[in-house]
């Protein structure tokens, strides 16, 4: 008796229906990347309530600047700042987010076009992230520096345990982005390595 060998199937002999039907999923599944677009336009809404927590802190500000005290006048201004650094997280969540996950802004030559938009990709756009979040807790860390003379007293608004706490937490903060930049200049070396070993 004569072996017949498995006779193998050409993925180019795929049935007409059977392409479309892949292409109409491919088609489907990249398309839910616009689900991603609510989302987004929740943060802007997000954003307009930190301006007005803004107006509001600044107001409080400035009626009481020829009352309050220089520590609480710096507190204030540290309440300010933190305010718009996390509206600068939410700006670099909401355009970076969306030029590298659901469509271009197509904003070559606009004058207004951020630097750090010209280069991003899912890589950048998570180290800068990861700034941004040290800022913010550098913001809130040094706050608590400041009330520290407080604690053991009356009315206090930080223990010895929170302090300690918070520290940790921002070292952590600090470590992780540390981790994250290594892994992602490990990665881009990697790259390297292997564009100029296909070139040799």
């Amino acid at each position: 008796m004569v072996a017949t060998a498995p006779i193998l199937r050409d993925r180019s002999m795929t049935h007409p229906s059977d392409r479309a039907h892949l292409r109409l999923l491919a088609t489907f599944i990249f398309g839910s990347r616009w689900l991603q677009v609510p989302l987004y336009l929740g943060l802007i809404a997000a954003q307009c309530v930190y301006v007005v927590l803004f107006i509001k802190e600044l107001w409080h500000l400035m009626l009481h600047a020829t009352t309050f005290t220089e520590q609480q006048i710096m507190l204030l201004v540290l309440a300010l700042i933190d305010v718009v650094m996390i509206s600068n997280l939410l700006v670099m969540v909401i355009v970076g987010g969306y030029e590298t996950f659901v469509s271009r802004l197509r904003l070559q030559g606009h004058p207004d076009q951020p630097e750090w938009l010209d280069h991003v990709n899912a890589s950048v756009l998570k180290i800068k992230l990861a700034m941004a979040i040290i800022g913010i807790s550098s913001i809130h860390l040094l706050k608590t520096f400041i009330e520290a003379g407080n604690i053991g007293m009356q009315g206090a608004k930080f223990t010895e345990a929170g302090v300690m706490w918070q520290t940790i937490i921002h070292v952590t903060f600090i470590l992780s982005a540390v981790g994250i930049a290594y892994v992602d200049r490990l990665g881009n070396l990697n790259a390297a390595h292997r564009t100029s070993n296909g070139k040799a």
